[in-house]
């Protein structure tokens, strides 16, 4: 037995209509066709699908049967297909992302709350990148974008600047480093550091200054939230090196300080590494604006 779409959706309409005649014209088709295709339904099947003589018609046993499997599968199709629609339209689709800065979870989420706002249709998640491959999940299309300060050179991959930073040094007001203009790497010797859960080579202090000459602080506490990191630092259990945007309120407060990391300063970058056929989608784009116009808020605050 073969059954097809257009087959439930005349079992549906002639139950919804009460007759051959309406069904026809909701269907947009003859009278005589929808006959014909009930006919070649009920040949197919062995049974009849209607109580004939019946006014209005009435589907017999196997006909309600088989409206309940219309009732069932219509709405499925009618919803993959406006699915599709969307997709193809721009309006909706998967955003998936996975983020190896730790500290930017707190920059995202206003951007996500105002991305939702613009794009219910799209189904966004977040991936703490910092616990898998991020860049190669990306290319596996297990994950559509991924914030980095890493760039690199992947084929039908785009980085996307979002905004460039500054780590900064962050110490109680009463360490002796507080009284210091600059701080250089050799100042973190014999220092207890406080930082995120994430590997040296992730973190900016190791990445772009301790490693490079070589030196090692005292020791390393590592903490998951900022706030903590922030209360420990101003308690003088140790000293930080956090992204300037999101100590930018400690500058007023008296219990800190923040220092800048040598005398040149350290600049990195953020990144938006999508897939390159996904990075024009609307909604992609759209979120990328949306960050770079949060990120913008962040530095002036």
């Amino acid at each position: 037995m073969h059954i097809e779409f257009r087959h439930l959706r005349t079992i549906k309409a002639i139950h919804d209509t009460g007759g051959l005649a309406r069904a026809a014209e909701q269907l947009h088709i003859t009278q005589s066709a929808l006959s014909h295709q009930i006919k070649g339904i009920e040949d197919q099947a062995g049974v009849e699908l209607f109580v004939r003589r019946s006014k209005p018609l009435k589907l017999s046993a196997a006909g309600m049967r088989m409206l309940a499997t219309a009732e069932t599968i219509l709405p499925q199709v009618a919803a993959l297909e406006a699915e599709f629609s969307g997709l193809i339209q721009g309006s909706a689709g998967r955003l998936h992302i996975a983020i190896e800065c730790h500290a930017c979870f707190e920059w995202l989420f206003p951007v996500l709350e105002q991305f939702r706002k613009a794009w219910p249709e799209v189904d966004v998640d977040i991936r703490p990148g910092l616990a898998f491959d991020a860049l190669p999940a990306l290319r596996k299309e297990e994950v559509d974008l991924v914030v980095s300060s890493d760039p690199e050179d992947l084929p039908e991959t785009d980085f996307t600047p979002l905004f460039d930073y500054e780590p900064v040094f962050v110490a109680s007001s009463a360490h002796p480093l507080a009284q210091k203009d600059v701080i250089e790497a050799e100042d973190f010797q014999g220092e207890t550091l406080i930082t995120y859960p994430v590997e040296r080579a992730r973190l900016d202090v190791f990445s772009e200054l301790l490693t490079p000459a070589g030196i090692e602080p005292g020791s390393v506490r590592q903490v998951e939230l900022t706030a903590v990191i922030l209360l420990l630092v101003a308690s003088n259990r140790g000293v930080a090196v956090l992204p300037d945007w999101v100590v930018s309120q400690v500058r007023y407060n008296s219990d800190y300080v923040t220092r800048p990391l040598t005398k040149t300063g350290i600049t990195k970058r953020l990144y938006a590494a999508t897939r390159s056929d996904d990075t024009q989608r609307p909604y992609m784009a759209h979120l990328i604006r949306l960050a770079k116009q949060e990120a913008v808020k962040l530095q002036r605050r």
